[in-house]
């Protein structure tokens, strides 16, 4: 369940800011999709009285989402929804705020989890600036910050006992969130780590500041050449007399762009995502990595400027390859050709490469901001 009815003042502008755009979507759509993304089989979607067009248009082509008009507080919207959905009625819920557009897969594990032994679950992150308890204008006292937590959306249920805990509201009309609902109705609330990318879209500022327009990542990896092995670069297999060993298939090129992608996004390198301690990952085909490194990209609101590759070796050749790993790269990634580029050098017969004991690739990568549209 998606909260939208509010009229996003703070924002300004006519149009209310769950249907303002970002990153070339409206901000509703956002938590839509990547809740669909996460496994939501039916979504509701709480809107404001005369705000059907405005939904539709932002949700158009999204199917299994149902829209519903909201109440005159956000305890009140809710309650509209859990009554359509208790027609036939889930085992869970998410309850989650259009205004915070970027949900990591992670959060919402972390909250499924917690529903095993709790009726509810919270992401919370913890307070670290210190406190100050004020009155007209000035400081009247402190307040214990390891005790607090900032609370986030989605907030996970079974669903009986949130509709329960709505239905039987008593309290003030305007419930900050439903986790003070449940409460209320006894029942309890676990915490789970929440994460910076949940912050609230609440300020015009917001819609400008998620996140840089532009990323820059680079990527280097080697590996060994060995006899016995196969032969894997940007995906094609080579036929070769030695080939490439590695935990995985080894595929150095494949390797050094999901590196570039991670450091573009600021989120580690191949290692801590695939570690070659696992043995899950041995002889792991590598365009899975990429794949990997390619969701976390677009689920951070980025697509592929272009990529430039530089493989080095002394052999085998790699220009009569060069179109078949293009094409295959540009594949693996969901992405035109013309973004892909890539080059082989060689050392001029020195170092290890040089030498024909190994094979290196260096990637450079730009990520692009999704643009409003």
């Amino acid at each position: 369940m998606i909260v939208a009815a509010g009229k996003g003042l703070r924002v300004g502008g006519e149009v209310p800011k769950q249907f303002r755009m970002l990153r070339g979507k409206p901000l509703v759509r956002h938590s839509v999709e990547r809740l669909q993304a996460h496994g939501a089989a039916d979504i509701v979607v709480a809107i404001p009285e005369g705000g059907e067009e405005l939904a539709r248009r932002a949700l158009d082509g999204i199917k299994n989402v149902q829209l519903i008009t909201g109440g005159t507080t956000r305890q009140a919207s809710v309650r509209n929804a859990l009554e359509m959905l208790s027609q036939d009625a889930p085992e869970y819920v998410l309850i989650h705020d259009a205004a915070r557009p970027f949900l990591p897969s992670d959060v919402t594990q972390r909250l499924r989890e917690a529903l095993v032994g709790n009726p509810g679950a919270i992401p919370t992150l913890p307070v670290v600036d210190s406190l100050a308890v004020a009155k007209d204008g000035v400081m009247t006292g402190t307040a214990e910050r390891e005790t607090l937590r900032r609370v986030q959306t989605p907030q996970a249920f079974r669903f009986s006992a949130i509709l329960d805990a709505h239905r039987a509201w008593d309290g003030e009309p305007n419930a900050g969130d439903d986790a003070q609902v449940l409460r209320a109705n006894g029942g309890t609330v676990a915490l789970v780590d929440g994460d910076e990318t949940l912050k609230k879209v609440t300020f015009a500022s917001d819609l400008n500041a998620q996140g840089a327009n532009m990323r820059i990542g680079q990527g280097y990896d080697v590996h060994a050449l060995a006899s016995g092995e196969e032969l894997w670069l940007c995906g094609v297999k080579l036929e070769h007399d030695m080939g490439l060993a590695g935990h995985s298939d080894a595929d150095v090129a494949l390797h050094a762009v999901v590196d570039s992608i991670l450091g573009a996004l600021g989120d580690g390198d191949i290692g801590t995502h695939f570690p070659p301690s696992d043995p899950q990952w041995k002889g792991a085909a590598s365009p899975m990595f990429v794949e990997h490194a390619c969701k976390l990209m677009r689920e951070k609101g980025y697509r592929l400027g272009n990529l430039d590759l530089t493989i080095i070796c002394e052999a085998p050749k790699i220009g009569p390859h060069r179109d078949a790993m293009r094409t295959r790269l540009a594949e693996i990634m969901d992405v035109h050709i013309d973004q892909i580029s890539i080059k082989a050098t060689t050392t001029e017969k020195l170092g290890f490469t040089g030498r024909g004991e190994g094979i290196a690739a260096q990637a450079a990568v730009l990520l692009m901001q999704e643009e409003p549209q």
